[in-house]
């Protein structure tokens, strides 16, 4: 798991978010790809479609080894009155400095308290979580009593 990568995937989504963008693109992988899927469930932007760089496609094609490179994800933002949904994107665990956390730590998040160098959860806020199940809300992962390494905070 690349986190260089999701580093610059949280700062274009915010940055495209700020420019009011209605469509954008992100390299396609299978971290991304889980992370996207999170952000639609919580409601944070309206759509994920897999396609090349020039056009989304209609029906979900798996990539090939000749084609991962032009491989995208074309993620449809979210706006209310003008503002966008998705107003600020974090990376929490840093490539140099990753943070793992427990179920009773996450559970503490949950509740609005700190637990190690993450502070609490606030209202309207998410925390993506990568565990052995995959990469879920903060919530879920304490309700399957799971911990993981921290991903980023969404507001």
């Amino acid at each position: 798991m690349s986190l260089v990568n999701l580093g610059n995937v949280c700062s274009h989504l915010q940055n495209a978010a700020r420019a009011n963008l209605g469509l954008t693109s992100i390299p396609y992988t299978k971290l991304h790809l889980a992370l996207c899927v999170g952000l639609l469930k919580e409601g944070f932007i309206s759509s994920v479609i897999t396609g090349d760089r020039s056009k989304p496609d209609v029906e979900y094609t798996p990539p090939t080894q000749s084609t991962i490179s032009n491989k995208r994800l074309w993620l449809g933002l979210k706006y209310y009155e003008n503002q966008p949904v998705m107003r600020k994107l974090t990376l929490l665990s840093k490539p140099k400095q990753r943070i793992w956390l427990g179920y009773r730590d996450l559970q503490k998040i949950g509740n609005g308290k700190d637990a190690g160098y993450v502070r609490g959860l606030q209202m309207g806020e998410c925390i993506f979580v990568s565990t052995d199940e995959g990469v879920m809300e903060l919530r879920e992962a304490v309700r399957k009593m799971t911990g993981g390494q921290m991903l980023c905070r969404v507001s």
